[in-house]
């Protein structure tokens, strides 16, 4: 039975390490998607590629916070003060998403009605939606597995935040397409409103949710 036990506790230390990994991984990238996203976009006017790159920057707070809870569990704490510090967080997250989409209509809407001036291409803003559309499925598939493992349902969370990044990538990336080889200037804005769904369900989840981090 010890044998048993002390095997069970390996495998668990070494899924929590790999979910560490992960979390950095993905607030790693969600960084410099986030930065090079919302330069390429206001040089290039794209308010779907601003949007884009700041959902980045919101969600690296949700994978900080991940990362945070399973590195207290692998230096032996419970993880109870990342979790009173997680609704809080969770609900200024939320609200900073709600903010984001509020920001999207109003924008989009002014450039639909022409009363801005339309998006350039954005090459740049291109790769890097194409980039995060490999990339996310691929961290979310992993997080799945390892969540699995560890019965982790913050890690689950986040797992299906990175999937929803991979719809926004995608969305996002039609946009910027069809307005380089089309010229379809309205292409960009009527993206950006086609995000604001995936943005709003994120910020309600937040601000409703929240305790994830506590329930593994």
């Amino acid at each position: 039975m010890m044998d048993v036990s002390s095997d069970m506790r390996s495998s668990r230390t070494s899924h929590l390490k790999i979910g560490v990994w992960l979390a950095v991984a993905t607030v790693a990238w969600n960084l410099a998607e986030g930065a090079i996203a919302v330069g390429a976009g206001a040089a290039a006017r794209s308010i779907a590629l601003v949007a884009f790159g700041m959902d980045s920057f919101i969600e690296t707070a949700s994978g900080a916070l991940l990362g945070w809870r399973l590195v207290t569990e692998l230096r032996g704490d419970s993880g109870n003060h990342t979790a009173r510090i997680e609704r809080p967080t969770s609900r200024v997250a939320g609200g900073l998403l709600l903010l984001l989409a509020a920001y999207i209509l109003i924008d989009a809407a002014v450039r639909l009605l022409g009363y801005a001036a339309g998006p350039q291409s954005s090459a740049v803003g291109i790769i890097v939606t194409a980039a995060a559309l490999v990339v996310m499925p691929v961290l979310g598939w992993l997080k799945l597995r390892t969540a699995r493992e560890l019965c982790s349902r913050a890690l689950r969370s986040d797992a299906f935040e990175s999937i929803t990044c991979a719809g926004l990538s995608a969305t996002t990336l039609a946009g910027l397409v069809t307005n380089s080889a089309l010229g379809w200037t309205w292409a960009d804005p009527l993206a950006a409103l086609m995000l604001v769904p995936m943005i709003a369900r994120e910020g309600f989840e937040a601000i409703g949710g929240g305790n994830d981090v506590d329930q593994d």
